[in-house]
């Protein structure tokens, strides 16, 4: 799917997916993380996150301290220059990047600090991760993002069916 037909595709299920992630509440949460968990394996042995990078190119990652200590000391600068030339407070107080893309995004769609990435890059899309319950907002989030979160959570209709 191209990145055109994904997004028009993703808004058009915008209110169908809002009552599905409503529902998602009352399943019981092993059998959520299975099933999740089994189609993100699915999905990811035929997705090339290279080949899209939208998640880089249109939101931006939280930063924790860690994230802003780690990645300055690869690039070799101090951890406030870090935070002045590429971060900002948000509403929540949260670091998050100034201006999308990501300045860390290169051209082949390749991370420049892929090795050092910040927490919130590592574990994207979150649909590995235990507990898929307590992530049900952000994965209805992620669907609009992520091509591969929205096939996901499309063959999970088919499989809750």
């Amino acid at each position: 799917m191209n990145l055109d037909s994904f997004h028009s595709n993703s808004k058009l299920k915008r209110k169908e997916n809002k009552k599905f992630f409503r529902d998602l509440k009352r399943i019981n949460s092993k059998k959520l993380d299975q099933s999740i968990h089994s189609l993100h394996q699915n999905e990811f042995k035929c997705t090339d996150c290279l080949k899209c990078a939208n998640c880089c190119t249109t939101t931006g990652p939280l930063f924790t301290d860690k994230d802003i200590s780690r990645i300055s000391r690869f690039l070799k600068i101090k951890p406030s220059l870090f935070t002045d030339k590429f971060l900002r407070v948000d509403e929540d107080q949260d670091y998050v990047l100034k201006k999308l893309p990501c300045s860390f995004l290169m051209q082949d769609n390749r991370c420049s600090i892929y090795d050092v990435r910040p927490k919130a890059c590592r574990e994207f899309p979150h649909t590995d991760r235990i507990k898929q319950k307590q992530l049900l907002s952000l994965t209805q989030k992620n669907t609009e993002v992520c091509p591969a979160v929205f096939n996901i959570i499309e063959n999970l209709k088919k499989e809750l069916k």
